[in-house]
Order: C-alpha cells, then sequence, then structure tokens
C-alpha cells in the first residue's frame, strides 16, 4: 500500500487508528498491514459487506492482495467470512468482526489486571515506606517509588531494601535506590537472591575468619618452647 495514499485515509477518517491499539498490534500478533486493514474494516460496523474491489481501491492493492490479507486474518481469529441474508432477502459474503473484538477485550482486560496489580504493590510500598520512615511521602519520593516499578524491582526486594537502609540509620529514597542499584549489578532480583547471596557472604566471612586465626596460630607459635 502506497503510505502517502495510507496518510490520505487517516487524515479523511477512513482508517481511524487508537492510540491504544497502535502500541499493541504486535501483541495481538498482527503485521502493520494487516492491523491498518483491521482499523479500516471495523469503521463499517461489525458486519461488514465483503467487497474486494472496494477494499482494493480504497488500499491500492490488488484484488489477490486483498484476498490474501483477509485469509491471514481469517488464519489469526480476528474476522469471520460467512453468507448471510440481507435485508432484501439475498446471499451475500461478509465479513464479522466478533472475533477481532473478543481478542481486543481480552487484550485490554488483562492490561487492567497488570495496572490494577502493580497500583496495589505500589500503594504497599509507600505504606510500608510512611511507617517507616514515620513521615508522609514527598512528591518526589513517590516518583522515585513509581521508578523502581518501571524497572520492574520486585516488592518485597524494595521492602528488604527499605529495612537495611532503616536498619544503617538512612531514611533517604536516594540511599535505598542505592541499595537497589547495587543488589541489581549482583544478579540479584528477588528476595530468594539476596538470601542466597548472605549466607554465601557468610560462609566466606567464616572460611575468612578461620584462615585468619590459623595463621595467627603459627605467628604466636613458640618454637623456643618447642625445642626445649
Amino acid at each position: 500500500m502506497d503510505s502517502s495514499k495510507m496518510m490520505e485515509m487517516i487524515k479523511d477518517g477512513n482508517i481511524v487508528v487508537p492510540i491504544y491499539l497502535l502500541k499493541k498490534y504486535k501483541e495481538l500478533n498482527l503485521e502493520l498491514l494487516e492491523f491498518l486493514f483491521l482499523m479500516y474494516l471495523q469503521n463499517f460496523g461489525n458486519k461488514i459487506l465483503f467487497d474486494p474491489e472496494k477494499f482494493s481501491n480504497d488500499f491500492q492493492l490488488s484484488i489477490e492482495e486483498v484476498m490474501e490479507l483477509v485469509d491471514h486474518l481469517a488464519e489469526k481469529g480476528f474476522v469471520q467470512v460467512e453468507v448471510l441474508k440481507n435485508d432484501k432477502g439475498i446471499m451475500e459474503d461478509v465479513l464479522l468482526l466478533d472475533n477481532f473484538y473478543n481478542k481486543l477485550k481480552v487484550l485490554m482486560v488483562g492490561d487492567m489486571q497488570k495496572k490494577s496489580s502493580s497500583d496495589g504493590e505500589e500503594s504497599s510500598v509507600y505504606s510500608y515506606l510512611e511507617q517507616k520512615f514515620g513521615r508522609t511521602l514527598s512528591s518526589i519520593d513517590y516518583e522515585i517509588v513509581h521508578t523502581w516499578f518501571d524497572n520492574n524491582y520486585d516488592e518485597d526486594l524494595i521492602k528488604k531494601a527499605v529495612d537495611e537502609a532503616v536498619a544503617n540509620g538512612v531514611s533517604t529514597l536516594k540511599y535505598i535506590d542505592k541499595i537497589l542499584y547495587e543488589w541489581g549489578k549482583k544478579g540479584i532480583e528477588t528476595v530468594e537472591d539476596l538470601d542466597k547471596s548472605n549466607k554465601i557472604n557468610k560462609k566466606n566471612t567464616q572460611e575468612e575468619k578461620m584462615s585468619s586465626d590459623i595463621d595467627l596460630g603459627l605467628v604466636d607459635w613458640d618454637w623456643l618452647d618447642e625445642d626445649e
């Protein structure tokens, strides 16, 4: 399809492209041309007279290319091609978009659930911080916490970082941010990862102490007493 013709159709209102769908069409396993063709079809409603010649003229594609587009969308479960009676009792080929709207509904519900879950986790961290710090968070604090979730930091791991900051007598989010950054560099993404890392560090510390004690024992050995 010619890009100038595509822009002309969009400007004329023949193709309405919702921003949400523009961001999400790849998640629906759609190619760009398939997506735009779907947007074009949905302007005609749910039951569309199957008119390959009109589609061909509007999209500046050959009829063969239009038929191939429809086949792909049918295979992917976005459109149905059926023969139905019109108002005059004449049988005609129509395209139905019920499947497309069902897929879109599932996608939107999933996004809303994710957002609801994320918002709940953020609210939990806000409350935890205010409880531990004994103060109300500032707008800057809220932005920092939001950034942690944008970076996919685990909620429980964030709370562990808060605990460590409080234990060290520090009550700033920049300090917590530094803790999370350092943990991230070590590949620590969950509380379980942190526990494993702490166990390894404790083991290494104990081994170093034992090694140090042995060295001191050798230094303190009284060789003169041994000769006696």
